[in-house]
């Protein structure tokens, strides 16, 4: 009877149902029958049962093989990791420096992040006692410039038990390889891309179009959803502005005597705004839905001729608002002889300018008059032109800031190039003629407005890829192997996951996975992965059976390290770490007992490491690819050196700071260390096999 057939779908349908077979109701449904159903129902036949398990060691086992003779050209690069799992569970693109063996038989992915782990500590003979110390004097030790150009760099080392250290030697019973991986940066610039980004945020799938070369407009990736924001979520904060290079209004500053001895340096005016909140609208007199929240929006957009070696002067100003009305177009007469006009740039001719009387003094007259309290500036890298008029403004949304650089700051995308992106328009193409200040205002108009429409996430970093959770669970492979009704080359299913982190997986990337555990401690980790791996007992939260991937990331060893940022575990809002928690002073993350015959804290360490991910290991079911990750090498010297660079750039920046006034320096001898550091925050390893 259909009734005893718990997972049969019955349901009423017509007789040109393609799938399931049809057979008339008996007697008991007929009181379930309505006029427009008809008198057949459809029976779709159960799933059909996964194949057998194979055994490991026979015919059709999966497997991740290294050969020898692979072509790598250099470090395995830590996104590699991540489109491995998009290839086996997905629809990412085959590897081309690991050999995926039966592909449809895996059954599982489980990822580990470590940071903390590094190359050395698996060196034979390391000393754990001193492994730190040694470290710290050495801060800025020599990077051999040709790293990461021979085999032996780049390719990846043969785990011998009998070679490693004592703690790590289970290390080799669960990987064949230890794998040098270089975390995505730009050592250029000096920057290391976010590990945790980099693994849990996956490429969008290329799309085919018939346009070649040039800018791409931007779409909407899968599954995307307006989130009409107020403008006012966009207003940079004091900390953006002074990064920026802007002059930070009063009101900005915190209360106190640093506001009260404020003055603006000669030839400046500051809007009059006495406080922030002043800038605040009545909720009464806010229009409902309105994204504008009552304020009054004007767009600036400055053109500037040479006045000096390397000295700007303001030639022309327009601002224009919120309904593209112009509200101010005037030419400005420097008080200065102009040595070039930069016509291809600034439009600005000998002739225009010449009959010109209106002085840089006039259009800040004007300026203090037409900027109110509730007045929100906006423009495209708008502190060069704040300069050259020599104005401060509290309130300031900055289109070079809302649409960052897909490499990050201190890159900044030209307005041209957002232009032709987002807004599919072209602009600055008067050539000789230069550019059109009213037109460059405008556009920047239009990419707040869509910034607006949109939410935070569009035109952001995060809107260039694709959750990684979010993209198992949308374009997932079920293969016959696992019992899916697969023709070749499987078809799109959701992959369930999990996310298991310290703190709040919710608040980060985590959120796109179908299950987030929290924890406040590896212990509690180490649990959660085996808890997410095999399902609840009664299936209550996480499905029998359990998830198909599972990402996790241990911290203890990177606290003990000094890895650890703790400014983001007393953050709220962050997903870090437990709001408030001393990791040094629990018992979980540093331990409370030595185990036996093992004397340093960082021994200890990673002997509950290893005990951790060998109980991982052993509750894994067979087919589970297993893989462990550092996301990156020692950050801290990075760090320390970009927090240094940052202070200079908002000391240099400040209008009427002189050199020798600077309170940190930065010369070439800084920037080559900075090089050497990235260098070796980028380098971290990783392991994989299946169990």
């Amino acid at each position: 009877m259909v009734d005893a057939v718990d997972d049969m779908a019955v349901e009423t349908a017509s007789l040109d149902q393609s799938e399931g077979s049809l057979k008339r109701p008996s007697p008991h449904d007929a009181d379930e029958q309505t006029d427009d159903k008809g008198e057949w129902q459809t029976v779709t036949r159960p799933k059909k049962k996964a194949k057998k398990v194979p055994r490991p060691g026979k015919g059709g086992y999966p497997a991740l093989n290294f050969s020898p003779n692979a072509r790598l050209q250099s470090k395995l690069n830590l996104n590699s990791l991540r489109d491995l799992i998009t290839y086996i569970f997905a629809d990412g693109t085959g590897p081309q420096w690991i050999g995926v063996v039966h592909r449809p038989q895996f059954r599982k992915i489980v990822a580990i992040m470590v940071p903390g782990l590094e190359e050395a500590l698996f060196k034979e003979g390391v000393d754990y006692a001193t492994f730190n110390d040694l470290r710290d004097m050495d801060v800025d030790g020599e990077v051999n410039v040709n790293a990461g150009s021979s085999p032996d760099d780049y390719y990846p080392r043969k785990l011998d038990k009998d070679r490693l250290p004592q703690p790590l030697k289970p290390f080799a019973d669960m990987f064949p390889h230890l794998w040098p991986v270089k975390t995505p940066g730009d050592d250029k610039h000096g920057k290391m891309h976010s590990p945790m980004a980099a693994f849990l945020t996956a490429p969008a799938p290329k799309e085919k179009t018939s346009q070649k070369g040039g800018v791409k407009p931007a779409r909407e990736p899968q599954g995307w959803k307006n989130e009409r924001t107020s403008i006012t979520e966009f207003l940079a904060s004091p900390e953006e502005l002074a990064d920026n290079g802007y002059l930070i209004h009063p009101a900005l500053l915190p209360e106190g005597e640093q506001r009260d001895n404020f003055a603006p340096p000669e030839g400046w005016v500051i809007t009059k705004v006495d406080k922030l909140e002043d800038g605040d609208v009545p909720d009464a007199e806010i229009e409902h839905g309105s994204i504008t929240a009552g304020r009054e929006i004007l767009a600036l957009d400055c053109e500037m001729c040479m006045t000096g070696e390397s000295e700007f002067s303001l030639t022309r100003i327009s601002l224009v608002n919120w309904d593209g009305d112009v509200v101010l177009d005037e030419l400005v007469k420097p008080d200065k002889p102009i040595i070039d006009y930069v016509t291809r740039f600034s439009g600005i001719t000998e002739e225009m300018l010449a009959p010109v009387t209106t002085t840089l003094r006039d259009i800040q007259e004007k300026l203090l008059e037409i900027l109110h309290p509730r007045t929100i500036l906006l423009g495209h890298s708008l502190e060069s032109d704040t300069k050259a008029i020599r104005l401060a403004h509290p309130f300031i949304v900055d289109t070079s800031m809302i649409y960052p650089h897909p490499r990050g700051p201190p890159l900044k995308s030209s307005l041209k190039w957002l232009a032709q992106k987002y807004l599919s328009r072209e602009i600055q193409k008067g050539g000789a003629l230069g550019h059109n200040s009213i037109e460059d205002a405008k556009t920047c108009l239009d990419l707040v407005k869509q910034k607006c429409e949109k939410g935070k996430l569009w035109g952001s970093s995060d809107v260039q890829g694709e959750n990684l959770f979010r993209r198992l669970a949308r374009a997932g492979t079920a293969y016959k192997a696992q019992g899916g009704d697969a023709a070749l080359g499987g078809i799109e299913v959701g992959k369930t996951s999990a996310a298991v982190d310290w703190g709040d997986p919710t608040k980060g990337l985590g959120a796109g996975a179908t299950h987030q555990l929290g924890c406040k401690s590896d212990e509690e980790v180490t649990t959660n992965i085996i808890r997410a791996v095999l399902g609840d007992e009664d299936g209550s939260v996480i499905r029998g059976g359990g998830v198909d991937f599972v990402w996790g990331r241990m911290r203890e060893l990177e606290a003990l390290q000094g890895w650890w940022n703790k400014n983001r575990v007393e953050n709220s809002n962050s997903d870090g770490g437990p709001p408030g928690m001393d990791v040094d002073a629990d018992p979980e993350a540093v331990g409370t007992e030595a185990a036996s015959g093992v004397s340093s804290p960082l021994e200890q360490a990673l002997v509950r490491l290893t005990d951790r991910l060998v109980r991982i290991h052993a509750a894994l079911p067979p087919c589970t690819a297993f893989m462990i990750y550092s996301g990156s090498g020692d950050p801290r010297r990075m760090a320390q050196l970009q927090q240094t660079h940052a202070q200079w750039r908002k000391e240099y920046n400040t209008p009427g700071k002189k050199w020798d006034e600077l309170s940190v320096k930065w010369t070439d001898a800084e920037e080559q260390a900075l090089k050497r550091a990235v260098q070796k925050a980028r380098s971290g390893v990783g392991f994989l096999n299946v169990k």
